[in-house]
């Protein structure tokens, strides 16, 4: 298991192994909560979600502030009963310690982050489960090359949180093959979004089955994608 190479600037994690930030530097939380949950209507989902569980494939998990902002709303919103299936790949997991001093970011999620991060001692090569708020949420974190994670999973996904590192930086995580196992693992009307525009990503995913729409990005973003799975390829 290669660990990620990072440097802090001004408190901000930037990745060493591919030159950029993990996160926007305007605010973090609200990009995430902009591009990755209003994008995919989570909030109206997980609010009215009728079947026990829902299913969310991360490409991606960084420092993990999706996962948390993800995990803090369905645990107010969805139903008691219903289990959070969230599946999350990252090929170089960043350290305990740097993990930890990006979740003191944002301490409205202390109480998931604890909980999370007592787990996160015992990370190890490939698949790790960790179970969050007395079962309510499954954490499937899978510590691998993405062209191997991703024909591992077998469920489908509700949502696809598309979030690598910027296309033109970190190839292999935005390829076709990619692509194809994005589409192989979503039903009708699954969701995704992803904070990039690049023309690559656009097409890939239309050819893969997927409407795909233009908005305006966040902070210094001009523009981002999001769409649904129609299985029609163009």
């Amino acid at each position: 298991m290669q660990l990620s190479k990072i440097k802090w600037i001004n408190n901000n994690p930037y990745s060493i192994d591919f030159s950029d930030i993990y996160f926007s530097t305007d605010d973090a939380l609200q990009e995430a909560e902009y591009v990755f949950i209003e994008h995919n209507q989570l909030k109206q989902r997980f609010s009215s979600l009728k079947n026990s569980h829902f299913t969310i494939v991360e490409t991606g998990f960084g420092t993990g502030l999706n996962f948390l902002a993800v995990a803090a709303h369905w645990l107010t919103l969805a139903p008691l009963d219903a289990q959070l299936h969230y599946f999350s790949i990252e090929k170089y997991p960043l350290t305990l310690t740097d993990l930890t001093r990006a979740h003191a970011l944002w301490p409205r999620f202390a109480t998931i982050s604890s909980e999370f991060l007592q787990s996160y001692i015992k990370l190890k090569a490939g698949n790790n489960i960790f179970s969050i708020a007395e079962g309510r949420i499954q954490l499937a974190l899978q510590i691998d090359d993405i062209s191997y994670a991703l024909p591992q999973i077998t469920q489908k996904a509700d949502a696809w949180l598309l979030d690598g590192f910027a296309p033109a930086k970190n190839t292999e995580m935005w390829s076709n093959e990619v692509f194809t196992q994005v589409a192989r693992l979503s039903k009708l009307n699954t969701t995704f979004a992803t904070f990039t525009s690049a023309g690559a990503v656009r097409r890939g995913l239309q050819i893969a089955g997927f409407k795909v729409d233009k908005h305006t990005g966040f902070g210094k973003k001009r523009e981002m994608l999001s769409g649904v799975f129609t299985g029609n390829a163009i």
